[in-house]
């Protein structure tokens, strides 16, 4: 399983630890990903996620997954986050 989040897309990031002694190696600094239960009120059921925390915070702000899979890029969502967007615009649209 890739370390990405599936709603933002956020991934690890490379860097450098740093000793006392001003010594340096390389490092990944992972997102925190966990695997969470999101409710689609539209389609009135819940969708098995991983997601980075921070997402979580972002998904609430903006009203619930349905509002924040409405107004993310398709290119920031994964395959399976991209089939939940399209059956809540179809479900949307006939409703």
């Amino acid at each position: 399983m890739s370390r990405r989040c599936e709603l933002t897309g956020k991934g690890p990031m490379v860097g450098n630890n740093v000793s006392h002694a001003n010594n340096k190696t390389k490092r990944r600094f992972l997102p925190n990903l966990t695997e969470t239960a999101l409710m689609s009120e539209t389609l009135g059921r819940t969708f098995r996620l991983r997601v980075a925390t921070s997402a979580l915070r972002t998904v609430d702000h903006r009203g619930g997954l349905d509002a924040f899979l409405l107004k993310a890029k398709d290119a920031d969502l994964s395959p399976n986050a991209l089939k939940i967007k399209k059956e809540i615009a179809k479900a949307q649209a006939a409703a």
